[in-house]
């Protein structure tokens, strides 16, 4: 018995020397850069092209440069004529626009189309649900998509979760804001007014309730 409670205090001041060692000689990180969205209402929305976004380019009377393409994580794509044009963050005219003017050295009066088959957009226009959701993930933002779509999408609240106590964080003019939203008047109860606007880039955290 004696034997056994050597080795446990052996071991707990193993693991409180390892953890003061780690927590010694561990640098910190610097904190994530924050790119917030350029939308600051519904009706000023825009889609922007993101990673893994599937496009098709075409230009006219041209078929050898036309394509489909698929955006690069690096948010680049490759053509036959140009190895590495940056399309992210813009929107499918702004890319037709960019795409024109630099064809224009290789090309007479290039006249170029843009439409997005796969859509995934930036990780700043995707709306991110996590904590007490049924199935807490990332979501493409839709136009005039609100907290109840959002909702439906990650399944509701789980059966722990304190769907009233939610907050709802969004970036507004560079500075982060932290808002009260009522998930489970929504859809519990159907309180309509709890139903609010969703913006890209906006985090939703539902906390556990406390039994």
């Amino acid at each position: 018995m004696e034997i056994r409670f050597i080795q446990k205090l052996k071991l707990v001041v193993f693991i409180l020397l390892s953890q003061l060692i780690i927590g010694c000689s561990s640098p910190t990180l610097p904190p994530a850069t924050i790119h917030p969205s350029n939308t600051v209402d519904t009706a000023s929305y825009r889609y922007l092209i993101g990673a893994g976004d599937v496009l098709n380019i075409f230009v006219w009377r041209n078929p050898e440069v036309s394509g489909t393409f698929i955006v690069r994580p690096d948010g680049m794509i490759t053509t036959s004529l140009v190895e590495d044009i940056p399309v992210s963050g813009k929107t499918p005219t702004e890319l037709a626009r960019s795409i024109e003017k630099i064809l224009a050295t290789y090309l007479r009066d290039p006249i170029v189309t843009v439409t997005v088959n796969n859509f995934n957009g930036p990780f700043s226009e995707q709306i991110r649900v996590i904590g007490e959701a049924t199935e807490p993930q990332s979501i493409n933002y839709t136009q005039n998509m609100t907290l109840l779509d959002v909702m439906i999408r990650v399944g509701g609240l789980t059966e722990f979760a304190d769907g009233n106590d939610a907050v709802l964080v969004r970036i507004e003019n560079g500075v982060q804001k932290q808002y009260d939203i009522y998930i489970e008047d929504l859809i519990k109860d159907g309180e309509i007014s709890a139903n609010v606007d969703m913006l890209p880039g906006d985090i939703i955290i539902i906390p556990e309730a406390w039994f």
